[in-house]
This record gives C-alpha cells, structure tokens and sequence, in this order.
C-alpha cells in the first residue's frame, strides 16, 4: 500500500513504534550466528542495497514533486530505484489526468543513460474515463500479468460491486494490460516503447528525446514533405503488426504517438483491445485508423481511411490466433 493511502498520524504513530521496536531488538543483541540460516545471494543483495541506501541518503530525487504528487510518486518510483532501475528522477516529462511521465536517470546496470517512468495517479486524483468499452472481452490480470481465474468468486465479486479491493484490482489490470502489450509489441518489432520494469503502480520503459527536451508528441509536430508518407506506412505498419497479435490500440492519434530524430513511438497502451472478443473492435479499429489518416491528410498524405479498415478486417478480423502469442 503507498504512503498516501495511510493516514498520517497513524502512519507516523505506527513508524514510530517500528522505530522503537528494532531499536529494541537491536539493543538485546542476541548471538544467534551459530544458529542463522545461510542467507541467499538475494538476500546479500537487499542488505548491501539497503547500505547503499543508507550512506547515499536513501531515494532523494533531483525532480522535486508538488506537495500532492509527492507521497504517491516517491512510493511508487522507489522500488526501480532499490532494484538498480534508475538513480534518480530528473523532471516531469508529461502530466495527465491518469498518468504522468517522468524523466529519469538510469542505474548504469541498465545499459542506457535515461529511461521514463510512467506513474499512474492515485485512486483519489485520477479521473479514469470510462473503460467499459475496452474492458469487454479482457480478463482481469494479477500483478503478475496472469488472467484472474473465473472461479475466484471474492476478486470477480469485489470487481463487480467496485468495491476499495475491486477498484484496486481493475487498476492494477489497467496498468498490466499495458506493461503485458508493450512486452509482446516489442518483442515483435513494433515501434513501442520497451519496458524494463513494471510494479504495482508504474511502468519503467525506454526514453526519447534528451535530458533537456523529451520527445514532443506527433500531434506538435508539422513534418516535412519527404517523411509524412513514410511515416504514415510507418503508422500503418504498426496497426497491422497489432491486428497480427489480436490487438488493437484502441485510442491511436497523433496524441498517442512520439516523434524523435524523423521516427515516431506508438505509447499508451491501457486500453488496448482485443480484436477477437471484444463485439466493438471494427468500430474501435476504424476510428483509430481515421484519425491516423486524418493527422497525416493534413501532413499531405491522401489516403481512404475505410478501404484501409476494410483491407485489414478481411485479413485479420474473422479467424482468432493462438492466445499464447499473447503470453510474456
């Protein structure tokens, strides 16, 4: 649970006496060596984080958070920064109202200099659109990715009523659905984010752009003559490389697409949709293609969105694939 779902003065009372009672502890000093279990390498691990963390200062980022962000975006962003994701949170690279992007500086375990942090906003500050249309046809997903068995009558049930558990549920479905796409869209070549990390509350992908500037979205961007019609087979590639795997983006626009260096980033991912279960996918399907279409009709691309949503649901919308291709 974060730190901003307790209340504080029972939180600190209750960090308080932890305090007092590993002091304690500490101060009897038994001598249980002989007895102790051999400790694991994970274990070693943790510990000389923990030291780590301890001589650094613990998690104390150089991005300093407004004072309603602050609780929820430290508590969500600190286990990247235990497991050697990052090692710092430079700025805000974009704000929502389900979720914002931050710009952080990569642990050099990683490999990379620079990686973004989505953060998805507490219960109490987002305002989650309605996502019943999306949700038709999508199993609910643990923490870890897997569906919700239907016989587990107290999640389905808690779900259904919206009650605080069931409400914490569809938000952790929300957010594993795109961690779950980015997983497979990458591994197949899409032009998608890769993820790094996921947690309860936040996904650790690939950054564009540089320190100073992140990667302005499609949208911003008025694009030369000569790389509007690329792109937009670009675009088209992508659409059809999801259809390929029984997905579809189901809120693709020039507000959902990255452009960095002449190459753009398909990004947000929460809604995806299935093409096989879901009874609104050709519709869904057809509005993503039309504002694709029309973004770039305005870049000088001529183009008939519904012959292009025709060509693609006779190929891909009657026979469903194995749903194992859809398995991390």
């Amino acid at each position: 649970m974060a730190r901003d779902e307790f209340d504080s003065e029972k939180y600190e009372e209750y960090e308080d006496r932890f305090t007092q009672d590993r002091q304690l502890r500490r101060s009897r000093k038994p001598n249980k060596a002989k007895f102790a279990p051999k400790k694991s390498r994970n274990d070693v691990l943790e510990e000389i984080v923990e030291v780590v963390r301890d001589l650094e200062g613990g998690f104390n980022p150089t991005y300093k958070p407004s004072k309603h962000e602050q609780g929820w975006l430290l508590s969500s962003l600190e286990g990247f920064y235990d497991q050697l994701m990052i090692s710092d949170v430079l700025s805000q690279v974009r704000g929502g109202k389900e979720a914002s992007v931050y710009c952080c500086k990569a642990h050099p375990t990683t490999g990379v200099d620079l990686l973004a942090a989505k953060v998805y906003r507490p219960r109490k500050f987002r305002q989650l659109r309605n996502d019943k249309l999306y949700r038709e046809g999508r199993a609910v997903l643990t923490p870890e990715g897997r569906p919700v068995k239907k016989t587990d009558h107290r999640i389905m049930r808690a779900v259904g009523k919206k009650t605080a558990f069931g409400a914490q549920v569809s938000h952790t479905s929300w957010l594993m659905y795109e961690y779950r796409t980015l997983v497979t869209l990458a591994a197949a070549g899409a032009a998608v984010p890769q993820p790094f990390a996921v947690s309860e509350n936040a996904i650790l992908m690939s950054y564009y752009g540089s320190a100073e500037v992140a990667a302005p979205l499609l949208s911003e961007i008025r694009l030369e003559p000569d790389e509007a019609e690329p792109l937009f087979e670009e675009a088209l590639r992508n659409i059809e490389l999801m259809l390929q795997h029984g997905l579809i983006h189901g809120d693709l626009s020039a507000y959902n697409i990255l452009y960095w260096d002449g190459v753009i980033t398909l990004i947000d991912f929460p809604q995806v949709t299935d093409l096989y279960t879901n009874r609104n996918a050709y519709s869904i399907l057809a509005r993503d293609v039309q504002r694709v279409c029309d973004y770039f009709a305005r870049q000088g691309v001529q183009s008939s969105a519904s012959e292009i949503v025709a060509r693609l649901w006779q190929t891909y919308g009657s026979d469903p694939q194995d749903e194992s291709d859809f398995d991390l």
